[in-house]
């Protein structure tokens, strides 16, 4: 039996805008996946994720590699993405959360998912780490993934060092593949849902986009959030994502401005619209916008096409033309 139950949550962390500058920190890169904790004893694997859903059902190929190692009881922190050839697709890992048994096992075998760790919170000896500090706890993972990692491809350790000047190395080499950066403290033992030992660095980057329609918000009277779109090579300006980060003031002057714009077609290549599997399958009704306004927007990642979390509004743009705002920027 493990020293730890499966509904163990992991360490989170919080929010800056700068990296510690500091020998007492650990720096990792941020991936774009879905965070998960691996439990293995002996026949059985659970994969968790932050929220505590179980994962294995929708990541069964992560769970047979899993099966694959040689030690059978540990429990281990890390990532599951699904590579493209853009970097990492989070909109593959989405399809995953499907009811269809038969569908996932298809996309198990098309887009199989790999597993990048960071952390171990109990060895092949079925000791509890979580005590430890990282320093301690990092040299005991490298072991355990030089042992049972070398001849698993989709099982990989994440790269970590000291040195703070290696992070700008690692956003050049991966690119899409990151979130940003990690910062972790090398004193701190594993403390289950505390943020005080990790923080987070997201790379924020900006984008001049077309404002190709809205959305009313729920009183169903003023804007709740605007529909951005990008010019790709053919000239279809196609919906790319979406910024609501609004004050109820700023609604109001939008939906001044933007109600007179209201004219079709708004997006003249992909529309925004359709079944959301996060509301039960409802569609949400959305107004195009025939203007020429164009304004620049914050992002954190883009990748399948969109922006993948919502913008932040940093300023219109009058003296931008729509045909400018194209695809060609995000690359």
């Amino acid at each position: 039996m493990l020293p730890l139950k499966t509904d163990f949550p992991p360490m989170e962390a919080h929010s800056l805008d700068e990296l510690p500058n500091s020998p007492d920190w650990q720096f990792e890169p941020k991936w774009d996946g879905f965070r998960c904790l691996v439990f293995r004893d002996g026949d059985s694997v659970e994969l968790k994720s932050k929220s505590g859903r179980v994962l294995e059902r929708y990541f069964p190929e992560v769970a047979q590699h899993v099966l694959e190692l040689k030690a059978d009881k540990f429990v281990i922190d890390g990532e599951i993405v699904i590579p493209s050839k853009e970097g990492f697709s989070f909109d593959l890992l989405l399809q995953r959360v499907h009811p269809a048994e038969s569908r996932i096992k298809k996309l198990a075998k098309e887009t199989p998912g790999v597993l990048i760790v960071f952390d171990i919170l109990v060895d092949e000896t079925n000791d509890l780490l979580t005590e430890k500090p990282l320093r301690e706890r990092r040299k005991i993972l490298e072991r355990f993934a030089s042992e049972h990692f070398k001849n698993q491809k989709q099982i990989t350790l994440s790269p970590a060092s000291t040195d703070r000047s290696i992070t700008e190395k690692w956003r050049q080499l991966f690119n899409n593949k990151l979130d940003g950066i990690v910062a972790k403290r090398l004193d701190a033992s594993y403390d289950a849902g505390d943020r005080n030992a990790v923080v987070k660095v997201k790379w924020m980057r900006t984008a001049d986009c077309v404002i190709g329609g809205f959305r009313y918000g729920k009183d169903k009277k003023t804007v709740g959030s605007l529909l951005l779109g990008l010019y790709d090579e053919t000239g279809a300006l196609n919906h790319v994502g979406f910024c609501s980060a609004f004050d109820a003031k700023t609604k109001k002057e939008l939906t001044k401005l933007l109600e007179p714009l209201v004219a079709p077609p708004g997006f003249t290549g992909t529309a925004p619209g359709g079944p959301s599997r996060w509301n039960k399958g409802e569609e949400k009704e959305w107004m195009p916008v025939g203007g020429d306004l164009v304004a620049e927007f914050k992002y954190d990642h883009f990748s399948d096409g969109r922006f993948r979390h919502g913008t932040k509004l940093v300023r219109w743009r009058p003296d931008k033309k729509p045909e400018q705002c194209t695809m060609d920027q995000i690359k």
